[in-house]
């Protein structure tokens, strides 16, 4: 098993920790390990598209309708084989 040292760790951010870890019975390290488990995991299982990113952000908000854009009848192919 692999160890690290977290270094300059903000004391308001250790001690919310130690708050966490208390309330779920565990040890700050304990803690630790399953935040960044249950972070790793959740990306991973996020692999979604542009769109439905694009519209699980805009949904909440009653959604977008765009007007239709005006398309003119398609031009005649320039006479390059005559």
């Amino acid at each position: 098993m692999a160890s690290m040292t977290i270094r300059n760790l903000d004391d308001q951010i250790k001690q919310r920790l130690r708050v966490r870890a208390a309330h779920h019975g565990r040890s700050m390290e304990d803690e630790v390990r399953e935040i960044l488990k249950s972070a790793l995991s959740e990306a991973s299982g996020r692999e979604t598209s542009l769109v439905a990113s694009i519209r699980a952000r805009i949904e909440p908000y009653g959604g977008i309708d765009l007007p239709a854009a005006p398309r003119d009848p398609i031009r005649p192919v320039n006479g390059f084989d005559e």
